[in-house]
C-alpha cells in the first residue's frame, strides 16, 4: 500500500515522503495513530494544504520533546524483583513496569514510547530507549535487583567497571597521538653504525680487544 508520511517514521522515512508498506501495517498501526495518509489524489492535495501547520505542530512538539529529555538523561530506576540464585527473576520486567516507575518520579510516558525489545528476565542493569518524539529519543538506566543494597552494589560496580576500561584505553598513555609509538613504520637506521648493522644481520656485535695494539 502507498501512503504519505505525516511525520518522520524510523526506517520508514520523513514527513510528506511517499512510501509502500504492508496494508496491515498502515491500517493497524500508522493510519489509528494519525501517523499516515493513504496516498491517493484526495490525500496528497490534503496534505499539501496542510503542510505548513504539520510541520509547526512537529517543531512545538519536538521542542517540548527536547525538555522531557533534559529532564530524563542519566535517569536510573531501581525496580524490585524476586529471583533465584542464578539471577533469574520469578517473572519479567515490562514496558508497563517502567512506565509505572517513571510516573512515581513525576514523569509521565506513554507505553508505547518506552522500546524494549523484549522483557526483563534477570536480575542486572538494562540500558531502555525512550521515544520522545520521531526524531529525538533518551535512554534510561533500569537497575532490577532484590534490594535496594543489591541494587547500589550493582550500580557501584558498572561504575567501577567503566572506570577500569576508561583508564586502559591505550588513548590515556599519550597526551598527543604523536607521543605514541608508530609500529608501522620502517625503523630508520645508521648505516655507520656497526651495532644497529650486527643486529640487523641476526648477530651479536663484535667484541673489540684493544690491549694489543699490533
Amino acid at each position: 500500500m502507498d501512503i504519505i508520511l505525516l511525520e518522520r517514521i524510523k526506517n520508514l522515512g520523513q514527513m510528506g515522503d511517499r512510501v509502500s508498506v504492508k496494508s496491515g501495517y498502515a491500517r493497524n498501526f500508522l493510519f489509528p495513530l494519525k501517523k499516515a495518509l493513504r496516498a491517493n489524489e484526495e490525500n496528497i492535495k490534503k496534505f499539501e494544504n496542510e503542510k505548513i501547520k504539520l510541520e509547526a505542530n512537529n517543531l512545538e512538539t519536538k521542542k517540548h520533546a527536547e525538555k522531557m529529555q533534559e529532564k530524563i538523561k542519566g535517569k536510573k530506576f531501581v525496580l524490585i524483583r524476586s529471583a533465584s540464585e542464578s539471577g533469574a527473576l520469578y517473572g519479567s520486567v515490562t514496558a508497563r513496569d517502567i512506565q509505572l516507575i517513571m510516573q512515581e518520579n513525576d514523569i509521565s510516558i506513554s507505553k508505547s514510547q518506552i522500546e524494549l525489545n523484549n522483557t526483563i528476565k534477570e536480575l542486572g542493569i538494562v540500558a531502555v530507549p525512550i521515544s520522545l518524539h520521531p526524531e529525538l529519543s533518551v535512554e534510561i538506566q533500569i537497575i532490577v535487583a532484590r534490594s535496594e543494597e543489591e541494587a547500589l552494589a550493582q550500580d557501584n560496580r558498572k561504575a567501577d567497571y567503566e572506570e577500569v576500561s576508561n583508564q586502559t584505553d591505550m588513548g590515556t598513555f599519550f597526551e598527543k597521538e604523536t607521543d605514541a609509538p608508530d609500529y608501522d613504520s620502517p625503523q630508520e637506521i645508521d648505516p655507520t653504525n656497526n651495532e644497529d648493522k650486527a643486529h640487523i644481520d641476526g648477530e651479536e656485535p663484535a667484541e673489540v680487544d684493544t690491549s694489543n695494539p699490533n
